[in-house]
């Protein structure tokens, strides 16, 4: 018996929802999902070249009856925005068969409590901006029944899906970058020091990293000998994401920026950029 790829169970199964023309359908098997939670709640943050692999975990109810080998059957977890008949955009889950405990049983179902993966190649996965945003989880049962025995002069290979929508969400965000220099350095005390930076995110279209201008940005200021940053004022990224502002130079330390994140791009922090006050 050939083995099920889940992500070409995933794939498939996501495209076709929005392709088979409407039929007669066989029975589904009666299976219920709960609980289920993509990267323990957090935004999902892609890059534009690193692959990135979060973990999954959910619960659903089988038949007793109903055994998923992960030969002839499988179940998976996948990511899709839009509508579940027609995804603008789908994300496999692992082909791994997923770790499961039996939590509950009874003569007719099984209960079992899952851990997966879903994994995001944004050079793969992700096409525009819009994908910066909260996608819905999905539940695939995929299973294949194959004929290969040619001594009547036939065989047959047939596949079937079913897909459960709406399960849960995850969100999905742009990663950000963000850099420092304060200069000049050394720096005489009560002279002007100028503090640049850049604020730049993930951009999937062109695989390298964009200007995000107008957006809140702190500079912050550690003193030396201290573990912690305060905040400076609030600067406004320009062109490019380009970050400028001027503080007079008063002591030894460190300067930062600080960016927040919104709904579609992540938080982020530079490294501190030590000045030397004389």
């Amino acid at each position: 018996m050939r083995k099920l790829a889940i992500g070409a169970v995933v794939s498939g199964a996501l495209a076709l929802t929005g392709l088979a023309a409407p039929s007669a359908l066989a029975d589904s098997p009666n299976l219920s999902f709960g609980a289920v939670t993509v990267n323990k709640g957090k935004p999902i943050v892609v890059g534009v070249k690193d692959t990135v692999t979060v973990p999954v975990t959910y619960s659903f109810t089988r038949p007793a009856d109903l055994v998923i080998d992960y030969e002839r059957n499988v179940l998976a977890i996948a990511l899709y925005r839009g509508r579940l008949a027609s995804p603008s955009n789908g994300l496999d889950g692992s082909p791994k068969r997923p770790v499961c405990t039996t939590t509950a049983t009874t003569d007719t179902t099984v209960t079992q409590s899952c851990a997966t993966k879903v994994t995001v190649d944004p050079r793969e996965n992700l096409m525009s901006a819009a994908d910066a945003t909260t996608w819905k989880v999905a539940a695939v049962y995929g299973h294949t029944s194959v004929d290969e025995d040619d001594s009547d002069g036939h065989i047959g290979f047939e596949n079937g899906f079913d897909v459960w929508g709406d399960l849960g969400t995850a969100k999905l965000q742009r990663a950000a970058r963000l850099t420092v220099n304060a200069a000049p350095e050394p720096v005489v005390k009560g002279r002007t020091l100028t503090v640049k930076g850049a604020l730049t995110r993930a951009n999937w279209e062109t695989g390298s990293y964009s200007g995000y201008r107008d957006q809140k940005v702190t500079l912050q200021f550690k003193a030396a000998a201290t573990t912690s940053y305060t905040d400076v004022r609030t600067v406004t990224s320009g062109t490019g994401g380009a970050l400028s502002t001027t503080v007079k130079a008063t002591k030894d330390g460190s300067y930062r920026y600080a960016f927040a994140g919104t709904s579609t791009t992540a938080a982020k922090t530079s490294a501190g950029d030590s000045v030397d006050v004389k």
